[in-house]
């Protein structure tokens, strides 16, 4: 028996721990897999179809689309490839959360975007000590200044 890619590629983005979440070019979501369900709490049934806008916090949903609609029009991000990014993001239970992700962009048989990818993970444990330990730094520091 040979190695399939096909099937490992789909058990492996099926099943991972991370979420990988595909938006067409609309910013629709069309791919949700196990790990999205268990970080964001959407079950697929309930992601399918909808816009990104259930994960992006509403204060920062101008900055995504204007950003996200520019890639799609000229077939270029402002991210390299590989670019680790981080940004705050939103549960079904609205509880904010952090992630750090990659983007993969998608493009057509004619070259034109097609939609972009996303691997996403929960990082919200991380910038929580990150930040007491800055805090409680500066805290050290003003201390010793005084």
């Amino acid at each position: 028996m040979g190695f399939d890619a096909t099937r490992f590629y789909e058990v492996l983005v099926h099943t991972m721990s991370d979420a990988v979440i595909y938006a067409d070019a609309r910013g629709m979501i069309q791919y949700w897999n196990r790990g999205a369900e268990r970080i964001f709490g959407f079950e697929a049934s309930e992601a399918l179809g909808q816009s990104l806008d259930i994960i992006i916090p509403e204060n920062l949903r101008k900055r995504h689309w204007e950003g996200y609609d520019k890639t799609m029009a000229t077939g270029e991000s402002r991210y390299e490839a590989g670019a680790l990014l981080a940004v705050p993001a939103i549960r079904k239970d609205a509880a904010r959360i952090s992630v750090e992700f990659t983007v993969v962009p998608f493009h057509d048989e004619d070259g034109n975007m097609a939609g972009i990818a996303a691997v996403m993970r929960d990082v919200t444990k991380q910038f929580e000590e990150m930040r007491t330990l800055r805090k409680q730094v500066a805290q050290g520091i003003a201390a010793q200044n005084k």
